[in-house]
């Protein structure tokens, strides 16, 4: 058996697909990965993994460069054969699902794992091009050798109100899990001394993370000593990125300790009492379940994906999206009572136990594999990835 996956960065093929490549390539499966050239290539190449290089760009909206992409695509699968492809993001998904489908390759799994740009931005550009980009999306994502993963029961509803995809080829599998053996836990929330709170993110606005620049203002203007932290990577490939300029003169001006990209992220964590995701919608953000795995409290924007990790009141606080005075409000409490920041990060970390192990998440995404290919994926997985009509209650339609 061979599975292609196709990501938008080798970034994210790294520290999110890792495990379920490994675990393809114990089971003796030829497993081949695709992204744009990056730094963490060799990585997976070191790991034995085989990779290439996909003339991917994120920010095109070329058509011409587009159509190149999808022929070159459609070459590498005539050559390689796979039986499966998994695309990641929604332009992978599509464009993995378009060239399998000319190539002849019987199984296509969609993974959208947030909506992007083109869905999250009120900008003029994001707004003309979302009509096109449903249109190309139902003409990709559909055949009853596809199937469309979701991470959150919000982008179902999204999904299936909007026609964009036949509700009985969705799947609903919460992000790519956290190795809970790694991210263990380390809550500080109780002890004294200046609360630190920390930002993970990619450096875009939607992240909310100009909102958190202007709540660690009020809070240092109000005389608090809080150390608010910025940890992530500017990611100029996409049109939402914080300009360079303007981290560097955030930093200058004390409001925020940047750290770029952090390698080790349990050490970071290691050295912080609240983790906030201001977002303005999310897949499953990884980071909020790795702080919680750690036993971290979390506030987070009561917006879709955040509000599926985070219960208010119960493992962290929500707050409404683009609201910088109730961020700071959040923080301001989970600074004034450290018990109940401690309470908060215990409860996270029993949901993230019980709900985000990556070996669960990597059963039911095989379970996907093996429900589109039976006579090749013989090995039974279990559980079962949920289908659209067996979800719960609180995720029905």
């Amino acid at each position: 058996m061979k599975v292609v996956l196709f990501a938008n960065t080798d970034w994210y093929l790294y520290n999110f697909r890792l495990g379920l490549a490994l675990e393809l390539q114990r089971r003796g499966v030829d497993v081949l990965l695709i992204s744009p050239d990056g730094p963490y290539g060799s990585r997976l190449h070191a790991l034995g993994l085989r990779w290439i290089v996909a003339p991917l760009r994120r920010r095109s909206l070329d058509p011409l460069s587009e159509l190149r992409t999808i022929v070159w695509l459609w070459r590498l699968l005539r050559r390689e054969q796979p039986n499966l492809i998994h695309g990641f993001t929604i332009k992978c998904a599509v464009y993995a699902s378009i060239a399998a489908r000319l190539a002849g390759v019987r199984a296509r799994i969609g993974a959208v794992t947030g909506m992007g740009y083109v869905f999250t931005s009120t900008d003029l550009r994001a707004r003309l091009l979302r009509p096109l980009v449903r249109e190309v999306m139902r003409a990709a994502l559909s055949g009853p050798h596809v199937r469309v993963v979701l991470q959150n029961g919000d982008d179902v509803v999204l999904f299936t109100r909007s026609h964009l995809v036949d509700a009985r080829l969705i799947r609903l599998i919460p992000g790519s899990g956290v190795n809970l053996s790694r991210f263990s836990q380390c809550s500080n929330a109780a002890a004294p001394g200046p609360l630190r709170v920390l930002l993970a993110a990619r450096l875009l606005w939607d992240k909310g993370i100009g909102e958190y620049v202007e709540a660690a203002r009020r809070l240092k203007a109000a005389g608090r000593s809080i150390r608010f932290q910025l940890a992530g990577m500017l990611d100029e490939g996409n049109p939402a990125s914080v300009p360079r300029p303007i981290v560097d003169a955030w930093a200058a001006e004390g409001t925020i300790e940047w750290y770029g990209h952090v390698e080790d992220m349990p050490a970071l964590f290691a050295n912080t009492d609240v983790v906030v995701l201001p977002s303005y919608r999310e897949g499953c953000p990884k980071s909020l379940i790795e702080a919680a795995a750690c036993a971290l409290p979390l506030i987070a924007t009561n917006v879709p994906g955040c509000h599926d990790v985070v219960h208010h009141e119960a493992n962290g606080l929500l707050i409404p999206a683009r609201d910088a005075q109730l961020l700071a409000e959040a923080i301001a409490r989970l600074d004034d009572d450290r018990p109940l920041a401690r309470r908060l990060g215990l409860a996270a970390r029993e949901r993230a136990l019980a709900e985000h192990d990556e070996r669960s998440v990597i059963a039911r995404t095989l379970a996907v594999y093996q429900e589109l290919l039976p006579e090749i994926f013989a090995q039974t997985v279990s559980p079962l990835a949920e289908p659209l009509n067996t979800m719960g209650s609180d995720q029905s339609l």
